[in-house]
């Protein structure tokens, strides 16, 4: 149940957040909590995939996307994520889920989610790669057509390094998951 509070606090608190645009950053505030610990006293690792699935709806709503999707019969939809734990989240510790949009390539979108400490030190990195799924047309749309449908003129900035590694090793492992 205490998943579903928290997205229901996320929905109903977004309007206050105010509209994302491409290159903002979405700020969700959390306390771990006794249910999101492991036996080591710390966020488990399956609460950082969920917080951070809360940050993408965040965004999600915020910029439009899910009334579009609606309207259109799209879906949003993860590829995969990379995710790497450089200090823990002890159990009663506040920190934030900041969570970005960081560029796109076709009919993939690239995201991170950065687990902030209340020191300002990061936690955790995730990268992902999404999609938008045309469940009439039964094919992934075009970013940039996406972006332009929600009313934005933005254009993606190049991948960096380690975006193209990311990208790399997803649709490695991609294709070894599907057989190929």
């Amino acid at each position: 149940m205490y998943v579903w509070a928290r997205f229901a606090r996320m929905a109903l608190t977004a309007k206050s957040r105010g509209a994302y645009r491409v290159g903002d950053e979405s700020r969700l505030t959390f306390r771990c909590l006794p249910t999101d610990i492991d036996f080591n006293i710390h966020l488990n690792n399956a609460r950082y995939m969920m917080l951070a699935d809360l940050g993408r709806i965040d965004i999600f709503i915020r910029a439009g996307l899910i009334a579009l999707a609606r309207k259109r019969g799209w879906a949003p939809m993860l590829g995969g994520l990379q995710t790497v734990y450089v200090r823990e989240i002890k159990l009663w510790r506040n920190f934030q889920v900041v969570s970005s949009i960081e560029t796109w390539d076709g009919t993939q979108v690239l995201g991170a989610h950065r687990f902030v400490l209340e020191n300002g030190e990061t936690a955790a990195l995730m990268k992902t790669t999404a999609g938008v799924y045309d469940r009439k047309a039964r094919h992934f749309v075009d970013i940039q057509e996406l972006v332009h449908a929600l009313g934005y003129d933005a254009s993606p900035r190049a991948p960096t390094e380690a975006e193209k590694a990311f990208m790399a090793s997803h649709q490695g492992l991609r294709a070894a998951a599907k057989g190929g």
